[in-house]
C-alpha cells in the first residue's frame, strides 16, 4: 500500500490535467484522475502525463470523492482538482505533515485566481479546504453533493503554503457555474421545508453581499472585489428564493 496518493477528480479537463499531475507527482507515491466519462482527452493526457484513470459515472462531487476514497489503496489521500497547482513549498510540507501519528486531515489554504485576477479578500483567500485526508479516518457526508464536506474520526491541522487554484478564467464560466449552485441551494432549501417570502429577496442579498465585501474583506480587491460580491449577493442572495418559488 501507497503512503500517500494523489487523486484528481476530472470531466473534460483535458486543458488542465498534464500540468495538474506534472505539478502533483514530485511529491506522491502515485497520481489517480478520477474521470466522468470525458469525452475531450482527459484521460489519455493523464496516462500520457503517468497518471492512473479510473473511469466511474458521476453522480455527484460528495460520492465521486467517496468512492476514491475506498478504492485507493493509500495511508494518504490528497485531493486535487485539475484546476488546481501543487508547489514546491506545499509539496515539502505535505510529506512532512503525513508523517504525523495525531492529525488525520489538514485544512490547506487556496490563492484563487478569477479571470486573472489573484484575490485577496471576499472568502477566496486563504479559502480552507480539507484535501489532505487519513484515509481510514475520512469520510465524506452523502447529503452534501456539492461544495462537500468530509467528516474526520479525529484531529485536523492547518497547512501553510496554498494550492493554486485557477478558479474562472472567463466571466462565462462563471456564470455557468453561479447558475448550477443557485439552483443546488433552492434544492437544499427546499428540503429543510423553506419556503420563499417577500423580506428574502432584499435581506438575503444584502446579507451576502456585507459578508463578501466587509466582513470577508472583498473590498481588499478593490472594482475585481466589488463586482464579486454583487453577483454573488445575486447568486446566493437572491436566486435560489427565486427556484423556490418554482418549487411551490
Amino acid at each position: 500500500m501507497h503512503q500517500l496518493v494523489a487523486v484528481i477528480l476530472t470531466h473534460n479537463e483535458a486543458r488542465h490535467i498534464a500540468e495538474c499531475v506534472a505539478a502533483v507527482r514530485p511529491w506522491v507515491d502515485a497520481v489517480v484522475v478520477w474521470d466522468s466519462s470525458s469525452s475531450d482527452g482527459t484521460q489519455a493526457a493523464a496516462i500520457a502525463s503517468g497518471a492512473l484513470v479510473v473511469d466511474r459515472p458521476f453522480d455527484n462531487f460528495a460520492a465521486q470523492r467517496q468512492a476514491a476514497l475506498d478504492a485507493v489503496a493509500a495511508a494518504w489521500i490528497l485531493f486535487v482538482d485539475a484546476d488546481e497547482r501543487v508547489s514546491q513549498a506545499l509539496g515539502d510540507e505535505i510529506r512532512v505533515a503525513i508523517t504525523s501519528d495525531t492529525i488525520d486531515g489538514y485544512w490547506i489554504p487556496r490563492k484563487n485566481f478569477i479571470v486573472g485576477h489573484e484575490m485577496q479578500g471576499g472568502g477566496f483567500f486563504p479559502d480552507y479546504q480539507l484535501r489532505l485526508l487519513r484515509r481510514a479516518a475520512a469520510r465524506y457526508d452523502p447529503a452534501r453533493e456539492v461544495h462537500e464536506v468530509v467528516a474526520l474520526a479525529g484531529a485536523a491541522g492547518h497547512l501553510r503554503a496554498p494550492l493554486i487554484h485557477y478558479n474562472y478564467a472567463t466571466w462565462t464560466q462563471f456564470h455557468q457555474k453561479q447558475r448550477l449552485y443557485a439552483a443546488y441551494e433552492a434544492r437544499i432549501l427546499a428540503g429543510r421545508g423553506i419556503r420563499a417570502r417577500p423580506h428574502n429577496f432584499v435581506l438575503q442579498p444584502l446579507r451576502e453581499f456585507r459578508r463578501r465585501f466587509v466582513t470577508l474583506g472583498g473590498w481588499r480587491d478593490g472594482w475585481p472585489g466589488l463586482r464579486l460580491a454583487l453577483l454573488l449577493a445575486w447568486y446566493y442572495g437572491f436566486m435560489p428564493y427565486w427556484h423556490l418559488l418554482s418549487m411551490e
